[in-house]
């Protein structure tokens, strides 16, 4: 198929803006609230721009998707538009969102994410870099996942998910994401700090943003990657995953 490419049964809507080198394959659709960044491929029948499930939404109001550059979006999935005026759900670039999975209004996907099949990510829900979803996987409304996180198959996740951590089952944190924390190169210094600060968070009981506070204030962890892992526990609206074993006793 040839580089810019539309196929003559999808839709493409007036206003809608495709970067260079972007193809549509057949019966795709994508809304006038769309913006594409070059080289994005959309598979057949994936709807892109529709209005949010939301009840409380008003069609007039201007908000819009935008998906970076190099992304792929296979079959059947959706991607909604944002409730607020003049704001879109972001997909990042070099992204996969594979078939049949569903990301809701107000979304934010940082770049290089994985979204397998048939997952679904309900409205507000943050995702950054280098996170993984396993297929079947659901996310409450307003769920942060941390970078470089990885999310097992068929989870239900409605708790916060920290960076650089796998979780699973029903919102079951199960330790950090060894397998991405080697393919990310991470130096043995920077491992070694960040399995302190786990060690430190991995807790059965006690307030985590608190804690995190406490330890960022005495400066004992310097490493980025450890940093951001305390530092996401400052953020956010909802309570955090916790390790099966703690999970398990609530």
């Amino acid at each position: 198929m040839p580089s810019g490419h539309i196929h003559p049964t999808a839709i493409v809507e007036p206003g809608a803006r495709l970067g260079t080198g972007c193809i549509v394959q057949a019966y795709a659709f994508v809304s006038r609230h769309c913006e594409l960044g070059e080289a994005v491929v959309v598979h057949p029948f994936a709807l892109l721009g529709g209005d949010p499930q939301d009840l409380s939404f008003r069609g007039e109001v201007s908000s819009g998707v935008r998906i970076g550059a190099r992304t792929i979006i296979r079959e059947h999935v959706t991607i909604s538009r944002a409730t607020q005026a003049d704001t879109c759900t972001e997909i990042g670039a070099d992204c996969f969102l594979m078939a049949s999975c569903h990301v809701a209004h107000d979304c934010r996907i940082g770049d290089r994410v994985v979204i397998a099949n048939a997952v679904l990510l309900a409205g507000h829900v943050h995702v950054d870099e280098r996170v993984f979803l396993g297929g079947g996987a659901v996310v409450h409304q307003f769920c942060r996942i941390g970078e470089n996180a990885m999310i097992g198959g068929g989870a239900r996740i409605s708790q916060d998910v920290p960076p650089f951590c796998m979780a699973t089952e029903r919102s079951a944190l199960i330790g950090l994401n060894a397998v991405g924390l080697r393919r990310r190169g991470l130096k043995a210094a920077a491992l070694a700090e960040l399995k302190r600060a786990y060690r430190a968070l991995d807790v059965p009981v006690g307030n985590l943003r608190e804690i995190a506070a406490a330890l960022l204030g005495r400066g004992d962890f310097v490493s980025p990657e450890a940093q951001t892992f305390l530092k996401f526990f400052c953020g956010g609206r909802r309570q955090f995953v916790r390790s099966r074993t703690t999970a398990l006793e609530e």
